[in-house]
C-alpha cells in the first residue's frame, strides 16, 4: 500500500471511527453498546446453552452485536461488541481489524478481574495494534475490592490505560467512556 493509501485509508478512519467492546462473558458490552447507539442495534444474542454462561445470563452474543453513535459534529462512531466466549475469538479478530479503538469492559464480580483483564488485553494488543483503548470497570458495587487493583495494573502498562467504573446500563457513563477514547483518537471528532 502506498503512503497516500495509507494516509487515505487512517484519515477515512478518523472520519467514521470503528470502536469494539471486547470482555469476558456477561461484562456488559452488549447492554453497553444497546445503551449508546443511535439506531437500534443488530444482536446475535441466542439462548446460552453452556453451565459457565447460565450462571451469568440467559442469552449469549455468538457473533458480533452492531450499532453506532451519531456525535454533534455529524461523524458517525461505528461500534461494535465481541462474543465474550472463547470458542468465539475468530470474531475477535474479524471484528478488531480496522479498528480504531478498543473499551475492554473488565466485570469486578467475576472470580478473577485481574487474570481476565490480562487475558483480554493480551489477546487484543496484537488485533488493534497501535489503536488506544481504554478499560470500564463494570459490576463494581459487586466486586468493590478489585476496582483499584486493577486500576493498579492498568497504570503499570506502557503506555498506562485509562480505567473508570462504569455501569453498562447508563448512557452518560458509557458515552464518557467512548468520548473519553474519541479524543484520544483524535480530539477534533468532538467539535
Amino acid at each position: 500500500m502506498s503512503i497516500t493509501a495509507e494516509n487515505s485509508a487512517s484519515a477515512a478512519r478518523r472520519q467514521r471511527p470503528k470502536i469494539v467492546f471486547t470482555g469476558s462473558v456477561g461484562a456488559g458490552k452488549t447492554t453497553a453498546l444497546k445503551t449508546i447507539s443511535s439506531i437500534p442495534p443488530v444482536t446475535t444474542d441466542v439462548r446460552a446453552s453452556e453451565a459457565e454462561v447460565l450462571a451469568v445470563k440467559d442469552e449469549t452474543t455468538v457473533a458480533m452485536d452492531y450499532g453506532h453513535l451519531m456525535l454533534a459534529s455529524g461523524v458517525k462512531v461505528d461500534l461494535y461488541a465481541t462474543p465474550g466466549q472463547e470458542r468465539f475469538s475468530f470474531m475477535w479478530d474479524i471484528l478488531g481489524k480496522g479498528s480504531t479503538g478498543l473499551i475492554l469492559l473488565a466485570d469486578a464480580s467475576r472470580p478473577d478481574p485481574l487474570a481476565d483483564l490480562a487475558f483480554f488485553l493480551e489477546r487484543f494488543r496484537p488485533i488493534v495494534r497501535d489503536a488506544p483503548m481504554a478499560v470500564g470497570i463494570t459490576k463494581a458495587d459487586e466486586g468493590a475490592g478489585a476496582v483499584e487493583p486493577l486500576q493498579q495494573y492498568l497504570k503499570q502498562l506502557d503506555p498506562p490505560v485509562p480505567a473508570v467504573a462504569v455501569d453498562a446500563r447508563e448512557a452518560v457513563q458509557v458515552k464518557r467512556l467512548v468520548f473519553s477514547l474519541l479524543l484520544r483518537i483524535d480530539p477534533g471528532l468532538l467539535r
